[in-house]
């Protein structure tokens, strides 16, 4: 059915139902059965002034009333039409939202894992450097206790070949006669005087 028919259908229901309800209180107005007669002349002249006025009222105001309708019908779909585009925007939005939300999601796991990888390699960094540092200190101790073992055993050799020559040279004092003591010197001096 048309819009236009659907339209004219429900004038002219609207009419016919307002010259109903005007012929029913042009009754009730009257005595209606109570007490003198009942119709009277003039009740007929009065729902005939009705009907004349009623349709008069719908000639003229079916124009209007109808683009009225038209104009209401045609601003109701307009509005349904701007609320539907408003509805599709908030949804591409909330979309848009929805993915802004989820690759922000994403982007702070890849920052967390970011930042737990450089934790780990200053980690390993750290241990690698303490370990080198370890190495140089051990190897540092090891040859400062072998500088120092190697200076106790030359200062013992030291002491030990003083004492030695010490003992060697009381001994020889105690040996060496006089004569063994010309002898010596007279050996030294015909090696130096020889050379």
């Amino acid at each position: 059915m048309n819009i236009r028919k659907v339209g004219r259908i429900g004038i002219v229901l609207f009419a016919v139902s307002g010259v109903l309800i005007a012929t029913g209180v042009a009754i009730a107005s009257t005595a209606g059965g109570h007490g003198e007669g009942g119709w009277a002349p003039t009740d007929t002249y009065r729902v005939m002034n009705f009907a004349v006025l009623a349709i008069a009222l719908f000639f003229l105001l079916r124009k209007p009333a109808t683009q009225f309708l038209n104009d209401r019908i045609h601003g109701i779909r307009q509005q349904l039409s701007d609320l539907e585009e408003q509805k599709k925007a908030a949804e591409r939005k909330l979309a848009e939202y929805n993915d802004k939300l989820s690759a922000l999601n994403l982007e702070t796991e890849k920052i967390i894992d970011q930042y737990r990888k450089q934790g780990e390699a200053a980690r390993q960094k750290i241990l690698q450097e303490a370990e080198t540092a370890a190495a140089k200190l051990e190897e540092q101790a090891r040859r400062t206790i072998e500088n120092e073992f190697a200076q106790a055993k030359l200062k013992l050799e030291t002491e030990i070949f003083e004492k030695a020559i010490a003992k060697a040279e009381s001994k020889l004092k105690n040996l060496i006669t006089d004569n063994d003591q010309e002898q010596l010197v007279q050996e030294y001096l015909n090696k130096v005087v020889i050379k």
